[in-house]
């Protein structure tokens, strides 16, 4: 028969090894995201500068940001409910004198963290948000700008601004 210590530890390895997977697939994102803007750029110069292609980057980098953001999220959350639930119950249950799991709240209390948050947070812009703005900006100073393209260059602006926002609201700046 298990024990509530020994099935507190089983679900600790298991969300242990999604969270794991999530920052290989998170992390893989940026990569992703770099790929697809050197395809949007070369595509373009090898077009002639049919800038119209400039277009197509701010949704990929939307929907690329978002599925980080998203998985960023859940790697946070699993830490979160490691620190506050998990260790906390096994703690009790032991009867352990020392923190459960320690490293969960550890790194947190790093003297650099928040200046590496700050860091973090300006390169998750800059890569997912100031690169599909930046085409914008190109694309509206030397493309074509038939009022269809402008309606959709305008909606895209709106979409990346967006992501920006939760990009900002998801930082865990103060933490």
């Amino acid at each position: 028969m298990i024990d509530t210590a020994q099935l507190l530890l089983a679900e600790y390895e298991q969300i242990k090894q999604e969270q794991r997977a999530r920052i290989g697939f998170r992390d893989n994102l940026v990569y992703a995201t770099l790929g697809v803007m050197a395809a949007v750029i070369g595509s373009t110069l090898a077009r002639g500068g049919h800038l119209e292609m400039l277009l197509l980057l701010p949704p990929l980098s939307v929907v690329l940001g978002w599925t980080y953001l998203a998985n960023d999220e859940k790697i946070s959350a699993v830490g979160r409910y490691i620190r506050e639930e998990l260790s906390p119950r096994l703690r009790e249950l032991t009867s352990a004198q020392a923190e459960v799991f320690g490293w969960e709240s550890a790194h947190r209390r790093d003297a650099w963290r928040r200046s590496r948050k700050r860091f973090q947070l300006a390169v998750d812009l800059l890569t997912f948000c100031g690169a599909p703005l930046a085409a914008l900006t190109v694309y509206w100073i030397f493309g074509p700008t038939p009022w269809p393209l402008l309606v959709i260059s305008l909606a895209e602006t709106a979409m990346v601004i967006g992501l920006a926002v939760q990009v900002v609201r998801y930082a865990e700046l103060g933490s």
